[in-house]
Order: structure tokens, then C-alpha cells, then sequence
């Protein structure tokens, strides 16, 4: 055997050592290498079939995830289109409002429920769906909001009664809707009471219903049937701190005791 050709499997002492090259292996389908292990066949591949994790991407991998990401859109769709045919009921209860007064001595239960509707519709706006339970909220801001307004409405019995409009005050005479006023806030505690124990909060939020029960008592005592003059303070200022006052409560369980339960 002459020098330089020995056996090809073997290797000649002294003889200098190249890298193998592993040729390319080509689909027979398509001229683009599939397999490869130089920097240059790795760069060679289209990029829609680089390895990503573990795995070739083919088109076929991207059909789920397009068909969940078009039925997620559809279902926002479908929730928003949903939400938009509330939109004329809530401005219906808001525009009627100013026409009960014409009407109606319970006017002030209109106005309630305009405020009323607002927890029940930002709960749909959110979960996309209505939870029985939060009407309970929904009746207590109702309550609540005509039992202030029957007190504001006490300084406009001259006049009521003078344009001809409907109000309690007009009809009860200031001493009574007084109590009226008061009546409507004891069932706004009691709807309060019953919203905590139906979703089930802690003693946070009990806590806030009795800051809620202590703040109404102040508010009441600052208006009597001869003393109206103290009546924008109970009217804006009170009631600005019991809405505040029992938000802080409720975030605190909320977020302490129930974070993610409801």
C-alpha cells in the first residue's frame, strides 16, 4: 500500500486531523435543510421551522392557538354588545328622574335607584354577568340616596308647594319626613347587614356598617323640624364620609380576608 492511501477508516500517525463534514440531509420535498449541526445549516432554516422549545413550530401548531384567540375576542364581543343594550335603561331611569317630581311624592326613590343601578352595573361590566346578591348593594345605595334626599328636600317645601311639584316634605310636612328620611336610612343598615352576611365578609366589614349606623346618627342630629341651617353639611359633607368611610372597610376585608373569593 502506497504512502497516502492507507486504509480510509483508519488514521495515519502523523497525518493532520480536519473535522468531519456532515453533509446536509434534504427533504425530498423541499430544497430547505431540515437537520444540521454547523452555526450555517442552523441559519439556513426559515424562520417559521427554527427550533423554539424542544420542538419544530409548523404552521398546523398555530391553528389552536388562533382559533382561541378569535373565540376570545368573539366572546368579548358578544359581552360588550351585551353591556351596550343596558345603556338605554340606565339613562331611561336617569332622564325620568327629573319628571317624577311632576307626578309623584316619591320622586326620591327615583333618584335612589339612579344612583342604585351603578354597583350592579359596573359588577356586569366586570364579570360580565349579574349576581343576585349584588342587588342587595344596588337597594341599599337606593335607600340610602332617598333618605338624603328627603332631607334636602326639606328646604324646598315652600317652593314644591309653590310650583306645584311632588316631594315628601311637600305632602308630610317637615317633622315627619324627617322621620321618613330616618326610616329609609335604618333599611338601607339593615340591606348593608344582609349584603355582608350573603357574600359572606368578615368583621371588617361589620365594623364599617357600624361606622356607617354612628355616621347617619351624627347626619340626622345636625337638622332638626326648626333648624334647617346646618342641612348642607349633613347633605354633602356626611354623606361624603359614609361613602368613603365604608369603602375603606370593605377594600380592607376585601383584600385581607377575601382576596380572590368573590
Amino acid at each position: 500500500m502506497q504512502p497516502g492511501q492507507g486504509d480510509p477508516g483508519k488514521q495515519t500517525i502523523g497525518e493532520s486531523t480536519r473535522p468531519t463534514t456532515i453533509p446536509l440531509q434534504l427533504n425530498p420535498k423541499t430544497p430547505t435543510p431540515i437537520v444540521g449541526n454547523t452555526a450555517a445549516q442552523r441559519i439556513a432554516l426559515p424562520q417559521r421551522q427554527r427550533q423554539t422549545s424542544g420542538r419544530l413550530a409548523t404552521p398546523s401548531m398555530k391553528v389552536p392557538a388562533t382559533s382561541m384567540v378569535s373565540s376570545a375576542i368573539a366572546a368579548d364581543d358578544l359581552k360588550l354588545r351585551s353591556k351596550n343594550f343596558l345603556s338605554p335603561v340606565a339613562l331611561a331611569i336617569i332622564l325620568l328622574y327629573s319628571y317624577t317630581k311632576r307626578w309623584t311624592r316619591w320622586s326620591h326613590l327615583v333618584l335612589g335607584l339612579a344612583l342604585g343601578i351603578a354597583p350592579a352595573a359596573a359588577w356586569i361590566a366586570v364579570r360580565g354577568s349579574l349576581d343576585s346578591r349584588i342587588l342587595l348593594l344596588t337597594a341599599a345605595v337606593t335607600f340610602w340616596v332617598a333618605g338624603f334626599d328627603v332631607l334636602y328636600a326639606c328646604q324646598d317645601y315652600a317652593f314644591d308647594e309653590q310650583a306645584g311639584l311632588h316631594s315628601i316634605p311637600r305632602y308630610s310636612g317637615i317633622a315627619r319626613s324627617l322621620w321618613i328620611a330616618r326610616s329609609l336610612h335604618l333599611i338601607m343598615l339593615v340591606l348593608l347587614a344582609l349584603l355582608i352576611f350573603a357574600f359572606g365578609l368578615g368583621p371588617l366589614s361589620t365594623i364599617g356598617v357600624a361606622a356607617v349606623f354612628l355616621l347617619l346618627g351624627y347626619e340626622h342630629s345636625l337638622v332638626s323640624k326648626d333648624d334647617l341651617s346646618k342641612l348642607n353639611a349633613a347633605f354633602f359633607t356626611m354623606n361624603g364620609v359614609i361613602a368613603v368611610v365604608f369603602f375603606i372597610f370593605l377594600a380592607l376585608d376585601l383584600t385581607l380576608h377575601h382576596s380572590g373569593t368573590i
